[in-house]
């Protein structure tokens, strides 16, 4: 069941309390869960509280405690309580699951649309921008202090492109705004975090543009970065963030296709859309999932190999968009 969980009655009884998300954690994952764990520390000083995620950016170490957050899954640890934020699936949690496993009581927050809930309380809206404005909506008002608040106008900040992507509803910017009166200070975090990149992301990024292809009569916009280009430039994944949406800022493109060598022939896939490709069913199709206009998933085999079947997808779905315009202005025409 989508159950929205009232946090006060979850944590009666309860002495320890986990929190993780999604392998390879952007701002939304890091922003939710960082913003959940500052409330809860916050507000109940006598949990015994772990948040667990992979390596981050350098830059989201400005929010309060991120240096805190345990890289390392060695340890063994059993909790009352698992919040599993921003993740569609078991997998996609990681190393982390077995956290999720161990766990007397799970409860899932998260915005995918992909997610058919895994955990024993799920609370998943697809509408939402974020995350980080679901876990806004469960917190006491009341109780937001700066630091949480930090966090999770970060998560939404990300995950709607700095309030430029559809996901902004008029709900996202109210909960920005009510954020913002906690007296963060946005444009640092929006800077830092978002906006500023170093020398060596910006020639990578650089390298990616520079070798784009445009395919299927420009409404495909499509880039890869090989591992010895990573290795060249002295770049890791989480430096190629944004690549993909730079990418779509292309005009007249419908979607781009951003994807990086995790292995030999072994690729992370990035996949943006405007209105008339749904990247998320084309992302769930090959194993990953997502949103309906951000996807991803990761793929085997040549270069080649996979934007050809990635573009075959979305060729099927611009055809598509294409007949039903035709039909609708046959109809306002008659």
């Amino acid at each position: 069941m989508n159950l929205k969980p009232d946090l006060a009655e979850e944590l009666k009884n309860v002495k320890t309390v986990t929190i993780a998300g999604h392998i390879r954690p952007d701002g939304d994952a890091v922003g939710s869960c960082m913003g959940l764990y500052l409330y809860l520390k916050e507000n109940w000083p006598e949990l015994d509280l772990k948040v667990y995620l992979e390596e981050i950016p350098e830059s989201y170490y400005l929010l309060k405690d991120a240096s805190e957050i345990c890289h390392s899954f060695t340890e063994d640890r059993e909790s009352d309580l698992f919040f599993c934020l921003d993740c569609a699936d078991e997998l996609r949690l990681g190393e982390a699951v077995k956290y999720k496993n161990s766990a007397r009581k799970t409860i899932c927050v998260d915005h995918h649309i992909s997610n058919d809930g895994f955990c024993d309380v799920n609370y998943i809206v697809p509408e939402a921008s974020s995350t980080s404005e679901l876990i806004y909506t469960l917190l006491d008002r009341e109780k937001i202090t700066r630091f949480a608040a930090e966090a999770l106008y970060m998560g939404i900040v990300h995950d709607t492109g700095v309030f430029r992507h559809s996901n902004t509803a008029p709900e996202t910017l109210e909960t920005a705004a009510d954020l913002l009166r906690r007296g963060i200070d946005g444009s640092r975090i929006i800077n830092l975090t978002y906006y500023d990149k170093t020398y060596y992301q910006n020639q990578i990024l650089g390298r990616a543009l520079l070798e784009s292809i445009l395919l299927l009569d420009g409404k495909i916009i499509f880039s890869v970065v090989r591992r010895r280009q990573m290795v060249f430039y002295g770049v890791g994944p989480s430096d190629l963030d944004g690549i993909v949406q730079t990418l779509m800022s292309t005009a007249g493109t419908e979607a781009a296709i951003f994807m990086y060598e995790t292995d030999p022939q072994v690729y992370k896939v990035s996949l943006r859309s405007r209105d008339k490709v749904d990247v998320s069913s084309i992302a769930s199709f090959f194993g990953g999932g997502g949103h309906i206009h951000a996807a991803g998933c990761t793929m085997q085999g040549s270069v080649y190999d996979v934007v050809n079947n990635i573009t075959y997808y979305m060729e099927k779905q611009l055809q598509e968009a294409e007949k039903s315009q035709s039909e609708e202005n046959q109809v306002t025409e008659q």
